[in-house]
């Protein structure tokens, strides 16, 4: 059975997408929910932000997020990027979360640019 990786665009591109976009792919899936909580105050980076996220199974997590940072409070996991992210939220593996992150997207032959959080 021959090996298939992923292009280097494809990986590029999905190791950048803002976590916001990442979040925002899951809940237009169905796979997800979620808010930012106003009324945090970060301790230490003033650019963390707590999210509330939820399945639609009922699975719920607290999540801070800093940059392409980010730490599952309830967990006490964290990771960088959205291909960890989608991994500890959905239970995938690294192909199928790459896999999510990227259909859709046009990301073969069209990079679709990556916006600031």
């Amino acid at each position: 059975m021959a090996r298939r990786s992923f292009d280097d665009e494809t990986l590029a591109w999905v190791r950048e997408m803002p976590l916001s976009q990442v979040l925002d792919k899951l809940r237009d899936d169905g796979q997800l929910f979620w808010r930012r909580d106003p009324d945090f105050v970060p301790e230490k980076d003033k650019r963390t932000v707590r999210l509330f996220l939820s399945s639609p199974s009922g699975f719920a997590w607290e999540v801070l997020v800093t940059g392409l940072k980010w730490f599952d409070v309830r967990a006490g996991k964290g990771g960088g990027g959205g291909i960890d992210l989608v991994m500890h939220l959905l239970g995938i593996d690294f192909v199928k979360a790459v896999k999510l992150l990227s259909s859709g997207a046009g990301v073969a032959g069209q990079r679709r640019p990556v916006r600031n959080e």
